[in-house]
C-alpha cells in the first residue's frame, strides 16, 4: 500500500506560500506557508500535519492492542504535540507528545499502560518518526 501526497510551492521561503494535495483528496490545494507556519493565519503545516498522523495511528494502533488484550474501547481521545524547535541548521521537529484518554469498561490503570506503550512503540507513524529517510531530486 502507497500513499501520496504532493506540495506546490511558489516563491521564496519566507515570502512564499503554497498548497498541499492528499491523494484521497481530503487537503485538496490546502494553502500552506511561513505565516501557517510560524504565525496564526488560516492554513495548515507540516507539524500540524504530523500531529494528526500521529494521533491517528497511534489511537488505531492502540484500539487494536486493546482488542487482541480483549478490550473494547468505548473511546479513545489522543492528541499529539508536535514541537519545532530552533536548531543549529534552522529548525528541527524535536517531540511528539501523546496524551490519551481512554474510557474503556473494566480496564484496569497497568494494563492500559502496558497496552499503550506498546501500541506507542509499534504503530507505523512512530516507527516513521524513527526511520532512515531516502531522498530523490530531480530538475524539471
Amino acid at each position: 500500500m502507497i500513499r501520496k501526497a504532493q506540495a506546490i510551492w511558489r516563491g521564496t521561503g519566507r515570502d512564499g506560500e503554497g498548497d498541499l494535495t492528499t491523494g484521497s483528496r481530503v487537503l485538496d490545494a490546502s494553502p500552506y506557508s511561513c505565516r501557517t507556519r510560524f504565525e496564526e493565519k488560516p492554513g495548515t503545516n507540516p507539524e500540524e500535519l504530523i500531529a494528526a498522523a500521529h494521533a491517528g495511528c497511534f489511537t488505531m494502533a492502540l484500539a487494536f492492542r486493546l482488542q487482541v488484550e480483549g478490550y473494547v474501547p468505548t473511546e479513545l481521545a489522543t492528541e499529539a504535540a508536535v514541537s519545532l524547535d530552533p536548531d543549529a541548521g534552522g529548525f528541527r521537529i524535536s517531540r511528539s507528545a501523546l496524551s490519551v484518554r481512554a474510557d474503556v469498561p473494566v480496564l484496569d490503570e497497568p494494563t492500559l499502560q502496558r497496552v499503550a506503550a506498546d501500541a506507542e512503540q509499534n504503530c507505523p507513524v512512530s516507527k516513521l518518526l524513527k526511520a532512515e529517510i531516502t531522498l530523490q531530486v530531480r530538475l524539471a
